[in-house]
């Protein structure tokens, strides 16, 4: 039977989950949660996805993502392939590591987000294992810290400082910021029409004074690269300034 394809939300954020194959170990010790970091690191830069939470358990993972791409799959399947084969290696064992696909759960709305988030960075909590503000390998601690990997940009909007975060996870105000709309209700746009290559042609040839995206292949690499950073800032996707200029995704990403 053929995979379902995995479906798109409309606010571009997911909740992703990923097991060890069953109930396998996934980390050992403290380096092997690190290794793991690492690869959400370096692959959320490559992919261009953004990671806005993480909860890294002994034998399963939760993440969220903004993924305005889609390319979570690409995404995981690095990760899973480079951490399968250090644990492997490392443990000296065989086999898969991961159980079937990694999940994806859309998130479409604001209150969702929100949940998910807070959800996510209790899981220490709610397992019993350690209050949620001094686990070790979840991003509770990144919240407002600048200079992390991980993007909490949009939490900081929707639920404020530090000291509000810290109300919020302890479920004291979110109800109440949310029915009395303390919260940013409009800050996520969550509307499914989205931009097409229609629009995206338009906006290639109005930086382009009239030429095709082709026309970009023919470009100095330093003005290329500056026309492809105005195009992302104008709303194009990496895969639709991939497909419309035919340049390689991953130039578009360095650019």
């Amino acid at each position: 039977m053929a995979r379902q394809a995995r479906r798109r939300s409309c606010s571009d954020y997911y909740h992703l989950i990923v097991r060890g194959i069953g109930r396998q170990v996934l980390f050992e010790e403290p380096k092997d949660y690190r290794y793991f970091l690492n690869l959400l690191r370096r692959n959320s830069a490559d992919c261009g996805l953004s990671v806005c939470a993480y909860c890294l358990m002994e034998n399963h993972v939760h993440l969220l993502v903004n993924d305005p791409d889609f390319c979570q799959s690409l995404f995981m399947k690095k990760i899973g392939i480079c951490y399968a084969s250090y644990y492997n290696r490392k443990y000296e064992r065989t086999g898969h590591l991961f159980q079937d696909r990694f999940l994806s759960e859309l998130i479409e709305n604001e209150p969702a987000l929100l949940n998910v988030f807070r959800y996510i960075l209790n899981n220490p909590a709610k397992a019993g294992i350690s209050a949620a503000a001094s686990y070790e390998w979840s991003s509770f601690s990144e919240y407002a810290v600048s200079g992390s990997f991980v993007d909490t940009t949009i939490f900081q909007k929707l639920i404020g400082g530090r000291d509000r975060f810290r109300a919020f996870m302890n479920g004291e105000e979110i109800d109440r910021q949310l029915e009395c709309g303390g919260a940013d209700q409009d800050f996520l746009d969550f509307d499914s029409k989205r931009n097409d290559d229609r629009w995206a042609q338009g906006v290639i040839c109005s930086h382009l004074q009239g030429r095709s995206g082709t026309f970009l292949q023919t470009m100095d690499r330093m003005e290329r690269n500056l026309v492809l950073r105005e195009l992302k800032e104008e709303g194009m996707s990496v895969r639709q300034i991939e497909r419309l200029t035919g340049i390689n995704r991953n130039i578009v990403q360095r650019a």
